[in-house]
Parts: C-alpha cells; structure tokens; sequence
C-alpha cells in the first residue's frame, strides 16, 4: 500500500515557486533559460509516469489532495518534491478553464541531434504555429511509427502548455529534436530530404521513393517552407487535388505525407 509522501503547504502567491510556476506557463524564453516545464491535469501527469519521466514538483491543490488521494500517491512517488496550495492560487496558476488541481514541474530532455537515426525517418515542422496542428501532427508520427519529429526553433515551443496538452502526452514519448538554424541544420544531415508544396509541377508525394533516412518537411500554415529550406531539399513534393480545393490544413497536410513515408 503506497503511502501518500509529506507534502510541503504554501499559501502565498507571492512565494518564489508560485512565481516561477506562473512564468514557465506563459513564457518560452523562461522555460529554455531555466531547462523546466509544466504538466497540468491528471492524464499527461499520469502518461508522464510511463515515460519515465520525473517530477521535479509535484503541485496539488488543497481540494484535489481530498478527492484524487490514490492517484495523487501514485504520482508523488515519482516526484522529488510535493507541495500543497489553496484551490485560489491554483488557478491562478492554471493555464486551463476547469483546472483539476494538479500540476508538475519537470526538466527538459537534452536536445542531442547527435541522436538522430542515419537510417530514421523522420517529419520536420517549420515555424509551425497552430499548437492544435503540432499536437496532431505529434500522434500522427506517433501512431505511424516516425523515428522523431524535427521543429524549427522560431516555432511553436513543443513544451509549451497547449501544446503537450494537444499532442496528448506524445510529446513526452516520441524523440524530439529543435534545430537553431532550421535550414543550415537540416543541411548538415545525411537524410534525403522531401520539401512538401503547393505546386502542381512537383513530384507527387504518392510516386516519391522514401527510404530509410528520409526527412519530410512541413512549412508554416499561412506561408509555407522557407526558400532557404526548399533550397537545401531534395525534392519537392506535392499532395495531388482534385476539384476547387488549393491546399490543406497542415496538420492534414502531414497526415498524408507521413502515411506516404511510412507504408
């Protein structure tokens, strides 16, 4: 029988922590600058624990320690640290309508391209920007078996709150690599790069010959890839329409490409 572990109050929404908590919610810059990001909600917190991920704090609000006792003694077995605060300054914190009172503090992953298969195939976002696209983009590569999702560093943050929350825990699972030149790096890798367009003069994406190292890449929902990218692709390559339609939504757009990479 797990015992529920000490757990520290603080009832001041001017301590360091609650502070520090409320800036990792709204800001990338602050979360990269201090290598932490949030959890929030029951679910993500308990798909955290089967990746093996550990909470740095553990955040429960007075009334989800009374109603959630069992769940919340499994999660702060997983947790260096457990503090108790009044529902008020909860949601404060929250970056949720209907928050559930929990909430965690983790530490990112080390962002190692070095770990990028030679033989992987993977699927680059650039500057993407609708954290809806990126989180479903995320369960795609997931449920299809992409080796890594690839994303430009002027992009939506993956650790950002909407984000982990659309790609429903995904992002916690699947390898994951952020690049700060996004087109001098994808350069530098060995893959066979696909650049998909809006253009009926490129190669459709159903004739293209995907091997193992094959990257494809994704561009912004309103502008699409970047000249610099295109230029240092492979090939470009286009979702063949018919009737009036000219593009796709983007998360829709990936969907069909990974499904091309992967058969």
């Amino acid at each position: 029988m797990l015992i529920l572990k000490d757990f520290k109050l603080i009832t001041s929404k001017d301590n360091s922590l609650i502070k520090l908590i409320s800036k990792l919610q709204t800001s990338k810059k602050y979360r990269y600058e201090n290598g932490l990001f949030v959890l929030e909600g029951l679910r993500i917190c308990k798909d955290a624990l089967d990746t093996g991920t550990m909470f740095d704090k553990l955040i429960i609000s007075k009334s989800a320690l009374e109603k959630l006792r069992t769940e919340i003694e499994i999660l702060s077995e997983n947790a260096n640290e457990c503090i108790e605060i009044p529902d008020y300054i909860f949601e404060k914190l929250s970056d949720t309508k209907s928050p559930q009172g929990v909430l965690a503090v983790c530490k990112m992953l080390k962002n190692n391209t070095e770990k990028i298969d030679i033989n992987g195939r993977y699927l680059a976002f650039e500057n993407v920007s609708d954290p809806s696209n990126l989180g479903a983009v995320a369960r795609t590569c997931e449920a299809l078996g992409v080796s890594g999702i690839i994303l430009s560093n002027d992009g939506l943050d993956p650790y950002s709150p909407k984000v982990l929350r659309a790609s429903m825990g995904t992002m916690l699972r699947i390898p994951l690599f952020i690049l700060d030149d996004f087109a001098k790096n994808l350069a530098s890798l060995p893959h066979k790069k696909y650049a998909c367009v809006v253009d009926r003069d490129a190669l459709s994406i159903k004739t293209a010959d995907f091997k193992n190292g094959s990257i494809v890449i994704i561009g912004n929902e309103a502008n699409g890839i970047t000249n610099e990218t295109k230029a240092v692709s492979d090939f470009e390559v286009t979702i063949k329409m018919t009737g009036k339609a000219e593009s796709l939504n983007a998360a829709a757009a990936a969907a069909i490409a990974i499904w091309e990479m992967m058969k």
